[in-house]
């Protein structure tokens, strides 16, 4: 016998009267019955599940993405439910919901992990911040108004502000505001600066290059700083090429040995 949810209505307009579905939804063992009454059951708490999304939204998610968070939580509940302790399904069922999608918010949405009073913090300061706004003629409240208002402290207050921002990222692709010719946020962050790490090198050395024999200092500088081939220093100094190689070579060598034990 298929048992039908009447369109009568409860305490919100989008709650049917299933009452006698549940009822014979309790009696009916695991099955294709009992399957396609629960998704009747369902589907026609769909719409309050929805109302409840709706209520969350701007908050950094999707409405589609809420509904389906909160459409888990009603499935949750119609399997939990138990019609013989007496209460509404409805009264179970709302809480149910609301639960899922504020462990969703809390689980996916927080870009950084803040503590649970930081998150309390936050939502009494961004419910106050709602709620005075329209009562004070376009500007924003202030921190002693917020505090007053929702019985916070005024560190408590600056705390929850703060985690205002923590709740969602920008894009560094976005757009800043009051920005000529599309400037982003990416193009006003720094970049390594090689020229730094240079200063460091040439101070680490600069003790070893001094320990260094005269004709050594002076086969660095003219190939380093003044850029000769190895053939013209060996032409200056009248000796062979060969022999400035071998000097490079175990100057660098001893310079770089130097350092690395320096820095140790």
């Amino acid at each position: 016998m298929r048992t039908e949810i009447t369109p009568k209505r409860r305490t919100h307009l989008d709650a049917p009267d299933s009452v006698a579905a549940f009822a014979h939804l309790a009696g009916l063992a695991d099955g294709p019955e009992r399957r396609a009454l629960r998704d009747e059951v369902v589907q026609a708490w769909m719409p309050m599940a929805k109302r409840i999304a709706g209520k969350y939204r701007g908050r950094g998610e999707s409405v589609e993405d809420l509904t389906q968070v909160a459409a888990l939580g009603l499935v949750k509940s119609v399997d939990r439910y138990d019609p013989d302790r007496g209460n509404a399904f409805e009264s179970y069922a709302v809480p149910t919901i609301v639960g899922e999608i504020k462990r969703h918010f809390r689980d996916h949405m927080w870009v950084v992990h803040v503590p649970r009073r930081v998150q309390e913090a936050r939502n009494k300061v961004r419910i106050a911040m709602k709620e005075l706004s329209p009562t004070l003629s376009g500007r924003w409240p202030t921190v002693s108004e917020i505090a007053e208002y929702a019985q916070l402290t005024e560190d408590e207050v600056r705390t929850g502000l703060e985690a205002l921002d923590s709740f969602a990222t920008l894009s560094l692709d976005a757009e800043l505001p009051g920005g000529d010719g599309g400037q982003t946020l990416a193009d006003t962050l720094g970049e390594s600066d090689a020229g730094f790490d240079l200063v460091v090198d040439r101070e680490a050395v600069k003790p070893a290059l001094r320990g260094l024999p005269e004709r050594e200092q002076t086969i660095l500088y003219l190939r380093f700083f003044c850029g000769m081939t190895q053939s013209c220093i060996a032409e200056q100094l009248g000796v062979s090429q060969m022999h400035v190689s071998r000097l490079l070579s175990s100057c660098c060598a001893s310079l770089r040995e130097q350092v690395l034990s320096d820095a140790a």
